[in-house]
């Protein structure tokens, strides 16, 4: 039985031309061009993946995947012209599987789409995705969710970076391991280490700055000087 993929891609030209590609691949493809279109297909379907434009029209990309990762772990591959770092952190945060910049070519597209399909079919074929509080993170007196990419302190949310907000996953997911600066900048910016700490250091106090009481006696990420760094015990 072929796998099904929802495009939702407002550029009609552009989905045309996708659609007619896939289809000649074996795919069958259901087409919306706006976010609210796109719920409905989402929640009238089942599709073994979704190709997602980030600006579209009555409801845009993110809050579209906010809604499927609601109740479907379908893979999410986001294809847009908004190829900032920011924006590609923003989008595989919010539950996306893999991004894409536009333009791209027609050979990688499918390449992408074979392998996400691939990863979901492997990972956990007929499981059911696990509860909106069954994937929230608790670390002290902090509630992190990394569907939503917030953090929420004492009920108060606090507004982080994109950057800021993947290092304090990575040690509120690994409490009790220690990061050295390479090991965090591979890991955040998943590039190699070039020895540059200011670029760690300016991140850290930044952090520090928004969820700490008292930045300069951290509590929640300790430094351990010459090693690196490790979440507080509790």
């Amino acid at each position: 039985m072929a796998d099904t993929v929802l495009l939702v891609e407002d550029d009609r030209h552009l989905s045309e031309i996708i659609s007619r590609h896939l289809t000649t691949e074996g795919y069958l493809i259901q087409t919306a061009y706006d976010g609210e279109e796109a719920v409905r297909l989402f929640q009238g379907g089942t599709f073994d993946l979704i190709i997602l434009d980030l600006m579209l029209p009555l409801l845009n990309g993110m809050d579209f995947l906010q809604r499927v990762r609601q109740s479907s772990w379908v893979p999410v591959l986001i294809v847009s012209a908004k190829d900032g770092d920011l924006d590609k952190a923003l989008g595989l945060g919010f539950g996306a599987d893999d991004y894409l910049a536009k333009p791209f070519s027609l050979i990688e597209l499918t390449a992408r789409v074979k392998a996400a399909i691939r990863r979901y079919k492997l990972s956990a074929p007929g499981i059911a995705p696990p509860s909106p509080a069954d994937r929230l993170i608790r670390q002290f007196d902090l509630i992190i969710d990394p569907d939503n990419f917030s953090v929420m302190k004492n009920g108060e949310p606090i507004r982080l970076t994109a950057k800021e907000f993947q290092i304090l996953k990575l040690f509120a997911t690994h409490p009790n391991r220690v990061y050295t600066k390479a090991q965090i900048y591979e890991q955040v910016w998943n590039e190699g280490y070039y020895g540059d700490e200011n670029v760690i250091n300016v991140q850290m106090r930044r952090l520090r700055e928004k969820i700490e009481d008292d930045p300069s006696s951290p509590r929640y990420i300790k430094t351990l000087w010459g090693i690196g760094y490790k979440l507080g015990e509790q």
